[in-house]
Parts: C-alpha cells; structure tokens; sequence
C-alpha cells in the first residue's frame, strides 16, 4: 500500500504525466490517502464540480483515519521536529499514518519528510 501526500494527488488532478503513470502502475487497489489529505483537498476544491470529482476519484482509495496510535506518534513527531525542521501540522499527521500503517509515503515534498528515521519514502523513477 501506498499513501499518497497531498501534493501527489494535486499532480494527479493537474494531468501531470509522471504522476498519473506512476499511480496507474502502483494501481488504485494499492493507494492509500489519510484523512487529511482528503480534507485538504476537499478544502482546495475550486467549485462543485471539482469537489464531486475528488470525491469519486477518493471512493477508490483507501482512506486511514485518525487513531490514538496516530495522534500519540503525531505528538511526538511535532515534539521532535515543530522545532528544529519546521514540520507542519499536516505533514506529521500524514507521516505519523504512514508510519502507523506501516505503508510507503509518496510525496514530491521528500524535504519535509526525509529526516524521519522510520518513515519509508516512495522515489519516484523517472518514467521518460
């Protein structure tokens, strides 16, 4: 399973190339998103019909929501890193899932993640 980052599924919807063959060969049954990418992405929305689109493209994706485990390890993360790596609210959720889940995180922004030791990264292959 692979859980995607907010940015990857902006690209998605976008039609960035790399992005979409990437996820048609991870395949839907294997991507993932946390709820707060789903409410992220809920909150980007420019109009209804954008709103209606992610909505149908999230109905194929597994969506982990928020646990004790989750928040315990979220809290530590901000602990360890609001500091000394400027981590944000939103990334740490979505580390502190991943992490959880034991499942990949697949994100352009490897700079907000990358210093977690036991957060695994999807790198992307470089497709063309």
């Amino acid at each position: 399973m692979i859980l995607c980052d907010t940015n990857i599924l902006i690209e998605f919807y976008k039609g960035n190339p790399a992005i979409v063959q990437t996820l048609r060969t991870i395949g839907p049954a294997n991507i993932a998103v946390s709820v707060i990418t789903k409410a992220e992405l809920f909150y980007g929305a420019r109009d209804k019909q954008e709103l209606a689109k992610i909505e149908r493209h999230l109905e194929k994706c597994h969506c982990y929501g928020l646990n004790p485990a989750i928040s315990s390890l979220f809290i530590d993360l901000m602990r360890r890193y609001s500091l000394s790596h400027k981590a944000s609210v939103p990334d740490m959720l979505i580390a502190a899932t991943a992490i959880s889940h034991d499942v990949t995180l697949y994100t352009l922004n490897t700079k907000d993640f990358k210093f977690i030791p036991d957060l695994n990264l999807y790198l992307q292959i470089d497709l063309e």
